[in-house]
């Protein structure tokens, strides 16, 4: 018994240490990546690409690794990303209703904003909320189609 016992807790050792990171920062000041990220973006010719979510969420999750993935050269091209962690609904609620509450469908949900902090794109309908769901390919095709698209006009 106490062998099965140390190999579930080595195992769960070895589990965490191996685990991806969470994607959003929950002790961040988003306020001042936001600040941040625009006056970045200003001097990069970029815009901003705000991703509200939360670990706990695993369409988040799915969207962030595929950010990572076959999506992360058309971000780093067009954007400064700030990701935004809305815990249970109850943080940054400020930030989400500043840039038109994309939340309230469901998240993830994006936010591009133009370099004079105007948003120039929003997912206001839930459009990512099934991101788990959706292959990587697809999640790169909405973000080339609709996310790129509405940053380049």
């Amino acid at each position: 018994m106490q062998r099965i016992l140390f190999l579930v807790a080595a195992a769960s050792v070895w589990m965490l240490a191996n685990a991806a990171p969470w994607p959003y920062d929950e002790r961040a000041d988003a306020a001042a990546d936001v600040r941040h990220a625009i006056a970045a973006a200003q001097s990069d010719h970029k815009q901003v690409l705000l991703v509200f979510g939360a670990n706990w969420c695993p369409d988040c999750r799915a969207l962030d690794q595929a950010m990572h993935g076959s999506s992360q050269h058309l971000i780093d091209r067009k954007f400064e990303v700030v990701k935004i962690d809305v815990g249970n609904f109850d943080k940054n609620l400020e930030l989400a209703q500043r840039y038109g509450n994309p939340i309230a469908k469901g998240i993830p949900a994006v936010v591009v904003v133009g370099h004079a902090n105007q948003v120039v794109y929003a997912t206001r309908n839930g459009e990512l909320a099934n991101a788990g769901q959706m292959s990587e390919q697809g999640i790169f095709d909405f973000l080339s189609q609709k996310v790129a698209a509405a940053s380049a006009r």
